[in-house]
């Protein structure tokens, strides 16, 4: 691949076009911003240049700043790496240039890409161009003047929510907003661009510098007012993210001192009040932060999940998969069936009889309807959707699908009379995916001489929304089995991460001893409630015990036995479910469990539990001397977590994953495991990103020497495991690679 460039050229209008050349969406590169500068000034230099116009090669302006330096910048430490651009480039170069610079903008214009044609006279964009400022989801702001500049041009409320949502915007939603000058075909866009830029230089058109607007921002008390509401919901969505407030307070600033105070100077309240401090160091600032460490590795981790040796490096290319059939309209099958028809994959839903059938598609409807509701979806496209979907209550339609994913209850036989069955109703290419998420898939097909067509498809719940898709091989599942899973997985907006063969899989693998852990607690004294509340505190949505309410007594007593079964050496065997069951409550489902359900009110611990909770604990008759045991905020949070991290080493030292990063993204989009908060405890700080890349934050050894000690205080579910010991005692990282030797027995 050629190296990043930027090109320009001079036509005989006197136009300058300044290309933008560095595939595939032109990232700004340190080449490419170093390129800007010397093109700016030799543009701006000229007698025959009268204007300016911003491009970028292959039908895309600008993804924004280079990530790959944002790794670097984390790699050495070292925050200089970081070119400046806000005030050198943007400012110095575009925006004060004495020649009208109008930026021609196709595709995509993200990031620094919109930043920088936001620093020109006038943007002209091509159609269904995708704008956006997405900097904070990388644990940053703006930095190359967004923050002051799309508050004047469309206003502050719907900047805001473009840059703490990270929401784009079409180019046509742009022009009616006022960031987009004009919008025209690709084929007439640099003309129409040259034509802008010359009436510019001929005074015929407004020259515009976005930062000497205020005509969108309000009155002061209107915008502080905003800003005000706008503090609050972040801390409300956003806690411990200190790039919202660092974006706010810039915003801030600009809007009472004046847009280029805003570019130069900021009070950084959330790190040092005392100084203060240009855009560009806020931004860098941000970047040194562990927030954007872990943010930064979850998206190059979900990156490399697309390459999985011996699947997508043999020359294979993915077949087709027009046509689906769906088996169980259960909340899995509804799910399953409602993310494929949303992407305009055709679905046979089939089911034991007209009740269940109908149950399904109502379901299904349901989830379609909703998302019309919250505005995620057209009702014509919604109405086209459902026009895929189509009900059966036998195999007839079977004969033409391309693949077929089970999604009935966790019964062997069950599963394999299915897949029996299966063989002989489907056509030889079709694939047969089960959605067990605990069955040995060598099992669900061995009464089937399709081996190689056998694959887990394993969605978490709801299906249609939860963004991992578990893809599972056994020994014999064919490379072009896998790869035609994963294309369909990105079709239907998943993120498809490949894993080995073995009870649990890769995530629910690793976290089976979290709520194990969570309920050996609560029988060594520590309170439920208490639980729930630290593991909140981390950064998880819900704890372990509201957690085990929303999925039913019985899938957890069901799911516990399988686990039980095949680690027995390590499974703590708790009779809290089977008590909570024999007490007639089954959590969330029939409104009785560790919380109370009141409709439009937040879970409320139940008091009426305790004598439940207290039976536990002296059948279980572990509390030392017989006494609760006494423990902080974060050592609960560490009792329950590094037992996780314990098991994740046995998942990498057996090759259920690729790599350790494909299971900190598994365990980040499947179990919600935090990818970007800071969490403190007694002023240790943890950062996030993943299982591995947290445990590596933490230290491998700090982790062990705590087991260690748990073990011998409190029995063999504690014990590390040989792997986390090894690269404990060695100071190798636990997201290291695994040695060859060692994965002997790899399942992948």
């Amino acid at each position: 691949m050629a190296a990043p460039r930027v090109t320009m050229e001079v036509g005989n209008d006197g136009v300058a076009i300044i290309t933008l050349i560095n595939p595939p969406v032109n990232a700004l590169a340190i080449p490419i911003v170093a390129g800007l500068k010397d093109k700016f000034e030799e543009a701006t230099s000229r007698d025959d240049v009268k204007a300016i116009v911003l491009t970028g090669n292959g039908g895309r302006f600008s993804g924004g700043f280079d990530i790959n330096v944002f790794q670097k910048v984390h790699g050495a430490g070292d925050v200089s790496l970081m070119p400046d651009v806000s005030v050198e480039l943007v400012v110095n170069l575009i925006e004060d240039c004495k020649k009208p610079i109008v930026a021609a903008v196709e595709g995509l214009a993200l990031g620094g890409g919109l930043e920088l044609a936001m620093g020109c006279h006038a943007r002209i964009a091509a159609p269904k161009t995708q704008l956006g400022l997405p900097e904070l989801t990388l644990g940053v702001i703006p930095g190359f003047g967004g923050t002051q500049r799309l508050p004047r041009l469309v206003g502050l409320s719907k900047a805001i929510e473009m840059m703490l949502l990270s929401k784009s915007i079409t180019s046509e939603e742009g022009w009616k907003l006022g960031l987009i000058d004009a919008v025209v075909t690709s084929e007439e866009l640099l003309k129409v661009s040259r034509l802008w830029a010359l009436d510019i230089a001929a005074r015929r058109k407004p020259w515009i510098r976005s930062l000497h607007r205020t005509d969108k921002l309000g009155s002061l008390s209107e915008a502080r007012e905003v800003l005000k509401l706008a503090r609050l919901q972040a801390k409300k969505t956003a806690p411990n993210m200190p790039q919202h407030q660092a974006c706010l307070d810039v915003i801030e600033e600009g809007i009472v001192h004046g847009g280029y105070s805003g570019v130069l100077k900021c009070l950084l309240l959330l790190r040092a009040p005392e100084f203060d401090l240009y855009e560009a160091k806020v931004f860098k600032e941000l970047v040194m932060l562990d927030t954007s460490r872990g943010l930064v590795h979850v998206f190059f981790a979900q990156r490399a999940t697309s390459k999985v040796p011996n699947v997508t490096d043999i020359g294979l290319k993915p077949r087709g998969v027009r046509k689906v059939a769906v088996i169980g309209g259960g909340l899995m099958g509804s799910g399953i069936a409602t993310a494929h028809i949303l992407n305009n994959i055709y679905v046979v839903l089939k089911e034991v009889n007209s009740e269940y059938l109908l149950k399904g598609i109502k379901t299904i409807e349901a989830n379609v309807r909703g998302l019309v509701t919250r505005g995620k979806l057209t009702q014509d496209k919604a109405n086209n959707a459902l026009k895929m979907l189509k009900g059966v209550l036998d195999y007839s339609e079977f004969k033409d699908v391309d693949m077929v994913i089970e999604a009935v209850i966790e019964s062997v036989p069950l599963k394999q009379k299915i897949f029996s069955e299966l063989e002989k109703a489907c056509p030889p290419h079709c694939i047969l995916a089960t959605n067990t998420s605990t069955i040995d898939l060598n099992i669900v097909g061995e009464k089937t001489s399709s081996q190689d067509r056998i694959i887990g498809a394993h969605f978490f719940s709801p299906a249609h929304v939860m963004p991992l898709l578990e893809i599972v091989r056994t020994e014999r599942t064919s490379a072009q089995v896998i790869l035609d899973l994963m294309t369909v997985g990105k079709i239907i907006k998943k993120v498809p991460v490949v894993v080995g063969n073995c009870t649990g899989f890769a995530v629910n693998r690793a976290f089976f001893p979290y709520s194990q852990s969570a309920r050996l607690l609560v029988s060594l004294g520590v309170d439920v409630f208490r639980i729930d509340s630290a593991i909140r505190s981390f950064g998880l949505p819900i704890g372990p015990f509201q957690l085990l309410d929303l999925a039913g007594y019985g899938v957890a007593a069901a799911t516990s036995k399988e686990f039980d079964k095949a680690f027995p050496d390590r499974s703590f065997q708790s009779p809290l479910v089977d008590l909570l069951l024999k007490s007639g409550r089954n959590g969330k489902a029939n409104g009785k469990g560790l919380y109370t359900y009141e409709k439009g009110s937040k879970p409320k611990p139940d008091p009426s539990v305790l004598p439940i909770i207290e039976e536990c604990r002296r059948l279980s008759n572990i509390m030392p001397g017989g006494k609760p045991i006494s423990v902080t905020e974060k050592e609960i949070v560490e009792m329950i977590l590094f037992p996780v991290v314990n098991e994740s080493c046995r998942v990498l030292e057996e090759g259920i994953v690729v790599r350790a990063s494909d299971l900190d993204v598994a365990s980040v989009l499947g179990m919600s495991f935090p990818s970007y908060r800071i969490v403190t405890f007694s002023k240790l700080v943890w950062r996030c990103g993943g299982i591995v890349f947290w445990a590596d934050a933490v230290g491998a050894n700090y982790v062990y020497t705590s087991l260690k000690k748990w073990s011998q205080l409190y029995g063999n579910f504690f014990k590390p495991s040989r792997f986390l010991e090894e690269r404990a005692t060695k100071g190798i990282p636990l997201s290291a690679p695994v040695s060859s030797s060692s994965t002997s027995r790899a399942r992948l």
